[in-house]
C-alpha cells in the first residue's frame, strides 16, 4: 500500500499551509487519491464527505464532468498567454458575465490567482484612485473587528486575527478596527438588526473623524468566516454603504467566500440591496478547479485612472492574470449556476439543512449559537478542552466527513450537490464526532 510512503515523503519534502508540522507527528496527514461529487478518497479506500469544499471553493462537486469537459476543449485551443498587451476570449466572456450579474453596475473586471491577491488589488486601486484625484492623504483603511482579507503583508493590514497579524506586525502598515455587527453580540431583547445599527453608529462616530484620510472600508458581507462564522444582519451593509457615501470612502466587499452563492444570492451584498465600489470574487468562482481571482469595480474607478500618463494607470499584475483555463473553468461555473437553476435549489438545500441541523444539535447541551445563512451553518460549542478543533477534526474523519472547526466553532459549507440524504450523513457524522469528542 502506497499511503505510508507517500505520507512520508510529504512530511518531508512540502511545507503545508496554515500548519505546525510538528503536529503531525500526533495527527497524521490524510493522503488523497481521487474525488467525485462530494466525497474525496483517501489511499486506505476511506470515503469522505467533504463538509467544507476544500477549504470553502468547490461548488459543484470534485471531477465535475461538465467541467472537465469545458477545460478538455480549452486544452485544446489555448492554455496561456499573457494578458499585457494581449486577450483572449474566456477572460473576455468572463467579465462580461459577470458584469451582467451585478447590472453593469460594475463593469470592469481586473484579475489575479488568489484571494488575498484580490484584496491587495482593491485596495491599491482604492489609494491609487484617490491619488489619481489629487487626494493622496485618503491612503488609510478601515476593516471589522475579527476580519479576515488573507495573509500577504498588504491584506494584513486588514485582517484581524490575531495568529495571521501578530506573527507579521513588524511587515504591516495596519488600519483602523471598528466594531463589528456580529448578532451573538445581541442583549436582551437586542434583534442582529439593532446590534447592526449600534456598530453602524460607531462606525459613523470613526468616519467623521477620519474621512479625510480613510481610502476605504473593507467588509466581509454577511458571513466573517476565519473568525468563526460570525453572522450578521443585512442593515449594516445598508448602513455602511450610505456612510461611505456621505464621508467620500470607497466600499470595498470581499465576497471571496462568501460569494458564488454561498449566503443564498449570487453576490451577499443583493440581500441587502446594495452595491458597493469594489467585489473580490476567487475561491468558488473557478468551481475550485483552478487558482482565479478577480476584483469588480465601477465606470467611475475605471475613468479615474483612464490617461495618456502611464503612471496614472493601474501598476499591477502577475504573470497567470487571466489565464484562459481558470477562466473557461469559471464559465463553465456559471453555465451550471443557469442551466441547473442553482441559486433556487440551494433554497431548498439549505433548508433542509437548517431542519437537520436544528434537529441533532437545537438542544445539544453544549452547543451555542445555531446560526446559518444560505448555503454556510455554524455552532460554537462550550468546552474547556484546548485541542477541540484537532480533536473534532480527527474523529469526524474517523466517522467519513470532513469538517474542520475553527476553535471551537464547528461550521459547514459543503458543495451544492447534497440531496437530504448526504445531509443527514453530514450533521449525523458531526454529530457523532461531537460526541466522542466531549465524551
Amino acid at each position: 500500500m502506497s499511503s505510508p510512503n507517500l505520507l512520508q515523503r510529504s512530511l518531508a519534502a512540502v511545507w503545508h499551509p496554515c500548519t505546525q508540522m510538528k503536529q503531525h507527528e500526533a495527527l497524521p496527514l490524510v493522503a488523497i487519491t481521487r474525488g467525485e461529487g462530494p466525497w474525496l478518497y483517501d489511499a486506505e479506500g476511506r470515503r469522505l464527505l467533504d463538509g467544507i469544499s476544500s477549504w470553502w471553493v468547490n461548488l459543484f462537486g470534485h471531477c465535475n464532468p461538465r467541467i472537465n469537459a469545458a477545460l478538455r476543449d480549452q486544452l485544446e485551443r489555448l492554455e496561456h498567454v499573457m494578458l499585457a498587451g494581449f486577450t483572449h476570449e474566456p477572460v473576455v466572456a468572463l467579465s462580461e458575465r459577470l458584469a451582467a450579474l451585478t447590472g453593469h453596475r460594475l463593469g470592469h473586471a481586473f484579475y489575479a490567482s488568489d484571494g488575498a491577491s484580490a484584496t491587495e488589488i482593491a485596495l491599491k486601486m482604492s489609494v491609487h484612485y484617490w491619488r489619481n484625484l489629487g487626494r493622496p492623504e485618503k491612503s488609510r483603511f478601515v476593516s471589522l473587528a475579527g476580519s479576515y482579507h488573507g495573509e500577504t503583508v498588504g491584506a494584513l493590514a486588514v485582517t484581524d486575527v490575531a495568529i495571521f497579524r501578530d506573527a507579521y506586525a513588524p511587515l504591516v502598515r495596519s488600519g483602523s478596527i471598528v466594531p463589528t455587527p456580529d448578532a451573538r453580540l445581541a442583549g436582551p431583547g437586542e434583534s442582529a438588526a439593532d446590534v447592526a445599527r449600534r456598530a453602524a453608529t460607531q462606525l459613523e462616530a470613526h468616519l467623521a473623524r477620519h474621512h479625510h484620510e480613510t481610502a476605504a472600508l473593507i467588509v466581509e458581507p454577511l458571513v466573517q468566516g476565519a473568525s468563526g462564522m460570525v453572522m450578521y444582519d443585512e442593515e449594516y451593509l445598508r448602513l455602511a454603504r450610505s456612510l461611505c457615501d456621505r464621508y467620500e470612502v470607497l466600499l470595498i466587499a470581499d465576497e471571496i467566500a462568501v460569494g458564488c452563492g454561498r449566503t443564498g444570492s449570487f453576490f451577499a451584498c443583493e440581500q441587502a440591496g446594495i452595491w458597493p465600489d469594489f467585489i473580490c470574487l476567487s475561491k468558488g468562482i473557478s468551481g475550485g478547479y483552478l487558482p482565479l481571482s478577480l476584483v469588480l469595480t465601477t465606470q467611475t474607478i475605471y475613468d479615474a485612472f483612464y490617461d495618456d500618463a502611464t503612471v496614472r494607470g493601474f501598476l499591477h499584475s502577475h504573470s497567470y492574470t487571466g489565464n484562459p483555463l481558470a477562466c473557461r473553468a469559471a464559465l463553465a461555473t456559471l453555465d451550471i449556476f443557469e442551466q441547473d437553476d442553482v441559486l433556487n435549489a440551494n433554497r431548498q438545500r439549505s433548508a433542509e439543512l437548517g431542519k437537520t441541523l436544528q434537529a441533532r444539535f437545537g438542544e445539544h447541551p453544549a452547543v451555542r449559537h445555531l446560526r446559518q445563512r444560505g448555503m454556510i451553518a455554524a455552532f460554537d460549542v462550550d468546552t474547556p478542552k484546548p485541542d477541540f478543533s484537532r480533536r473534532f477534526f480527527s474523529a469526524a474523519l474517523d466517522h467519513g466527513v470532513l469538517l474542520r472547526p475553527i476553535g471551537n466553532t464547528v461550521y459547514f459549507m459543503p458543495p451544492y450537490v447534497l440531496d437530504d440524504a448526504l445531509i443527514a450523513h453530514l450533521v449525523d457524522g458531526a454529530g457523532a464526532a461531537l460526541d466522542e469528542v466531549l465524551a
